[in-house]
């Protein structure tokens, strides 16, 4: 659905611009009748049934000015997005909103934006370019520590009569306490625990070498200050363990019957596999290598201005993304911060060289784009959502329909249309042994331009 609000941009300084935005007076009169509708499910007027109440009488019992202040509350952040969609922006780093006074009654509300956006690249040579590719290699010891990790996974646990080793698995009961009391979550019955692989408290394993079956040990132990359970974080604790059985990891010989297990005719076919695989990912990565070593050649021969602050902007975007991911595997920001031993300065110092790179790669890339006039079409769309379509099950028609419903699509084609520019850039990039490329650039670099200049004035770049 198009977006009823309209704007203006002026460019600032250092990639900043401001974006004047008008919301028309019937948007704010829908939203502010929605809203009415919305509190009226909560109001109780005698005459009326509950949820029942006309939004004008909702408006006359409230007041204009409240519900209004409820509506922009709600609906500035959707309002902000249709802002930078009408601007057609791509802002980096926080935006400073200054919110215009309310409207009076039938008159339209502004607001201003005052954002940064993605820096513009004066393209330089972008097609031909001379790039270092490396030959992809598939080394023995690569094929070996495969079929190692194979042999681990069809290892099996034997029972053995002597005390264990770091490496073997002891099955234990354990129960913990503090100070004689036991605490929640401290028993565990039948656990099987591999010694030596950190999984429990720090201490605790190491003082189970050297037990055997039957054996009984009193198990003393601090939990660490970033523990998950505050409640223990930081105290001392006792376990009483019951070691049940000492086992060792069998490893399969490395002959034909390992191999049969493992789903193959003999081990020559098995060796043959690893290696058509990992010379497959290993092409996949000399191809990905190949494509970001292109871009940041074109990137080199573009001239692109990238303010500090823009890059500090968008490595605290690097950093709270990072975050974000983290939380899905459990780990908070103070536990990655302790783990990592630095501080959240030092972390955001050291992410700034790809932050501005970053921010140059996508520069040029917006630069290609306009310059080729990539603009996908609904084949080429449909071409890229194929591989989700078959994940979720749908057709890919639906997903194309579900993205122009939701105003979607104008983004996917704009990050399609950087694929295809990064595409254009190392297709036509010529690959180069790595050696020569070294060679090459340890003769020029973009900061010896001042003195490349021949007596015709043009500089030399590569390809040239």
């Amino acid at each position: 659905m198009a977006s009823s609000v309209t704007t203006s941009v002026t460019e600032l300084p250092e990639s900043r611009v401001r974006v004047d935005a008008e919301v028309p007076p019937e948007e704010i009169q829908r939203r502010v009748q929605q809203k009415a509708r919305d509190l009226g499910r909560g109001l109780k007027v005698p005459g009326f049934r509950k949820g029942k109440v006309p939004p004008a009488l909702v408006i006359q019992r409230i007041g204009r000015e409240a519900v209004l202040d409820e509506t922009i509350r709600d609906t500035l952040v959707d309002w902000y997005r249709d802002a930078i969609d009408a601007a057609g922006i791509t802002p980096i780093g926080d935006p400073k909103v200054d919110l215009g006074e309310p409207p009076a009654d039938g008159e339209a509300l502004t607001f201003s934006i005052e954002i940064g956006v993605r820096p513009t690249a004066q393209l330089g040579q972008y097609k031909g370019l001379e790039v270092g590719r490396r030959e992809p290699t598939v080394d023995d010891a690569d094929v070996q520590r495969e079929i190692d990790g194979l042999r681990e996974r069809l290892a099996k646990l034997e029972t053995v009569e002597r005390p264990a080793e770091s490496g073997d698995f002891i099955v234990l009961d354990y129960v913990g306490s503090r100070d004689g009391v036991p605490f929640d979550g401290g028993e565990a019955r039948d656990q099987l625990l591999e010694l030596g692989s950190g999984r429990l408290i720090p201490g605790f394993e190491e003082q189970l070498v050297g037990a055997s079956a039957g054996d009984e040990r009193t198990v003393e132990v601090t939990f660490p200050q970033d523990y998950g359970h505050e409640e223990l974080a930081g105290s001392a604790a006792t376990f009483e363990v019951t070691v049940k059985e000492v086992k060792h990891k069998e490893l399969p010989e490395l002959d034909d019957d390992f191999a049969v297990d493992a789903g193959f005719d003999d081990l020559a076919e098995l060796e043959n596999d690893v290696r058509t695989r990992l010379g497959e990912r290993e092409e996949q990565r000399v191809t990905a290598e190949f494509r970001e070593a292109a871009l940041d050649a074109a990137v080199a021969q573009a001239t692109i201005e990238v303010p500090e602050a823009l890059v500090q902007a968008r490595a605290l975007e690097l950093w709270e993304q990072m975050l974000h991911s983290l939380s899905h595997r459990g780990i908070s920001r103070d536990a990655y911060l302790q783990i990592s031993g630095r501080s959240e300065e030092e972390l955001l110092a050291e992410a700034a060289p790809e932050a501005e790179q970053t921010l140059r790669r996508e520069a040029l890339l917006a630069a290609v784009v306009e310059a080729e006039q990539l603009e996908p079409t609904d084949d080429d769309v449909l071409a890229a959502l194929a591989p989700l379509a078959e994940r979720e099950g749908v057709e890919p028609d639906k997903l194309l329909a579900d993205l122009k419903t939701s105003g979607r699509i104008d983004e996917v084609r704009e990050d399609l249309a950087g694929r295809q520019a990064a595409d254009l850039v190392a297709d036509q990039a010529k690959p180069i042994e790595l050696e020569r490329a070294a060679a090459r650039d340890a003769l020029w670099t973009p900061d010896k331009e001042a003195g490349a200049a021949g007596p015709s004035g043009q500089l030399w770049t590569p390809g040239s």
